[in-house]
């Protein structure tokens, strides 16, 4: 008690907060009384048992529902040969992405699951209670004799602890995702956190949330990516006849997916040039010029995010395997600024190598070594 004593006298938010999610359970509790309270326990402990009867249903259904959905949703994924509208690139882009990304598709579903199961197991106890469910949740008792608002005020600090023991997964959650920042520091300053951490949800987390947390959050992160990527696979998925036919005439007599790569790397830095006044237009009204492939390839003006989208398309339609790289690149001053570049598939090879077209005409941008030093991936379309 003196640990928190101190800990709120110094201001600790989170030993404050954990403290007022009680006190104001305490209060409830002498308001209402023995009865409502009691009534009020009931209905927090019966929802609580309903919820794991939830999720034990749910998370078996839809580990095996969404292997099953997922073959579904492939067949259903390809894309019509031609242009899409608005609606029709969002509609693609989150079908491809639920059927080639497992963990998405999971979640979705589980909670979709969860949902629809939690919904019908309340309908169902109230088709069973009747009108003894309202008595439960209400209750007609409102004594305001002394004994009634102390055991109410009791039964009130346990549910407070049950709330400030939510509060505390959430932030235990948190500080094991992002041990390292201040924030979290400043969570495992309050002692009413460290107790409620390490008497309640460690020994039933055990180690799964402290080890296998941050590896699934990874997974997770990777898979918004390739989100992000499905979405330019879908804007672009449709070549333009010309587009198709430069490609081909550039890549003729290349043997090997790297002479194919390189040549229209070659192709593209040259043929490309740099749109200053597009970057000088965002840089001082905010005004953005989106801009396709095929708008890059006739003006012959873009910026690196143009560069990378018309490399991508250009190779796809000669069967390489592109991708378009965002992140920041070396700024020649010390820093490092907003930038896009591509990543090409060697299949004789099989792995992935580097390219930047926006930087040709200064210097071999196709695989260099220390790539990684002058470019800091962040997101891969």
């Amino acid at each position: 008690m003196s640990a928190w004593k101190e800990s709120v006298l110094d201001g600790n938010g989170i030993t404050i907060l954990l403290l007022l999610i009680v006190a104001f359970s305490l209060l409830q509790g002498w308001n209402r009384g023995a009865s409502r309270s009691a009534g009020k326990l009931v209905f927090f402990l019966g929802d609580a048992v309903l919820r794991l009867v939830g999720l034990a249903i749910s998370i078996p259904f839809t580990l095996w529902l969404s292997p099953k959905a997922g073959e579904w949703l492939s067949s259903v994924s390809s894309l019509p040969n031609r242009g899409l509208r608005v609606w029709e690139q969002m509609y693609y882009t989150v079908i491809k992405s639920l059927a080639d990304f497992p963990l998405l598709r999971f979640a979705v579903l589980f909670m979709l699951s969860y949902a629809l199961i939690v919904f019908m197991l309340r309908l169902l106890v109230s088709l069973i209670m009747g009108e003894g469910q309202g008595l439960i949740r209400s209750g007609k008792d409102r004594s305001s004799s002394l004994p009634s608002r102390l055991t109410g005020a009791g039964i009130g600090v346990i549910m407070g602890a049950a709330r400030a023991i939510i509060v505390i997964a959430l932030l235990f959650i948190y500080v094991s995702l992002n041990p390292d920042q201040s924030f979290s520091r400043y969570v495992e300053a309050s002692p009413v956190y460290q107790q409620g951490a390490q008497a309640v949800i460690e020994p039933l987390s055990g180690k799964l949330v402290r080890e296998k947390l941050p590896v699934f959050t990874q997974s997770v992160q990777e898979e918004l990516n390739g989100i992000i990527q499905r979405k330019y696979e879908v804007i672009d998925h449709k070549i333009p006849a010309g587009i198709e036919q430069t490609a081909a005439h550039v890549v003729q007599g290349a043997e090997t997916d790297e002479e194919k790569a390189r040549k229209l790397y070659d192709w593209v830095g040259t043929r490309i040039s740099y749109d200053y006044d597009k970057v000088t237009l965002y840089e001082e009204q905010r005004i953005w010029k989106e801009q396709t492939p095929q708008d890059t390839y006739d003006t012959r003006l873009g910026v690196c995010i143009d560069y990378a989208r018309l490399y991508a398309m250009m190779a796809r339609s000669q069967d390489l395997q592109v991708r378009v790289v965002t992140g920041r690149g070396y700024n020649g001053q010390g820093g490092y600024g907003p930038h896009a570049w591509n990543e090409v598939y060697l299949a004789e090879e099989k792995r992935w190598v580097p390219l930047d077209p926006t930087w040709a005409q200064s210097g071999n941008w196709f695989n260099p070594p220390r790539f990684n030093e002058t470019h800091i991936k962040e997101q891969v379309f």
